[in-house]
């Protein structure tokens, strides 16, 4: 190979890493590698949700809501002053009268993808993560809130058709745990979430 056709190859090589090269490439333009507070409530608003921004000892708190029930933004990894490298949306449901109905959170993540469930204590929170570091572009950032809705309603779809299947067992007169009949409700609001 002669060196022509070496320097050729580097530099291939050079702009497939996104890396500045000889004749002058360099990465695609508005790749981000962090994201502020600002950018987030924006795509949050781009997905069709209201934000509601709080200051907290310097940190931006974001809140908004989907289908009736808020979520907030916890801050992961830091890169400067209002400067993220990921976050993760979080939705905490109240359990009201007992223990989760069993197979709820199972059946989740056998079903689904993206965003997982889990218990904490009286919670039943629905998350998902969004990871910028290494760069993404600014439509990763919209399309990732438009997921998060949509695994939202799916979650409260999931949780309706358990509600519907222990409903129609004791209707025709099968033995229901107690476990199963709980009532869910927003851990953001004080009204109950019925799930029928």
């Amino acid at each position: 190979m002669n060196e022509e056709n070496t320097m050729q190859h580097d530099n291939h090589d050079a702009e497939r890493a996104g890396a500045p090269t000889s004749s002058g490439a360099s990465s695609p333009a508005g790749i981000i590698t962090f994201v502020t507070s600002a950018q987030v409530a924006d795509a949050i608003r781009a997905a069709g949700c209201a934000v509601s921004v709080q200051q907290d000892d310097l940190v931006t708190r974001l809140h908004s809501a989907s289908h009736g029930i808020g979520y907030q933004v916890h801050w992961g990894n830091q890169a400067g002053a209002d400067q993220y490298l990921d976050f993760t949306l979080s939705c905490p449901l109240r359990v009201q009268g007992g223990d989760l109905p069993e197979g709820l959170i199972n059946e989740w993540h056998r079903s689904r993808r993206f965003a997982r469930v889990a218990a904490h204590g009286e919670f039943l929170v629905l998350e998902m993560d969004v990871i910028v570091a290494g760069g993404v572009s600014p439509d990763f950032l919209n399309f990732s809130m438009r997921l998060w809705v949509e695994m939202m309603g799916q979650f409260f779809l999931h949780l309706r058709n358990f509600t519907q299947q222990v409903a129609s067992a004791e209707a025709s007169g099968e033995d229901i745990p107690a476990a199963q009949r709980d009532t869910l409700a927003s851990g953001d609001t004080q009204a109950p979430m019925t799930l029928n």
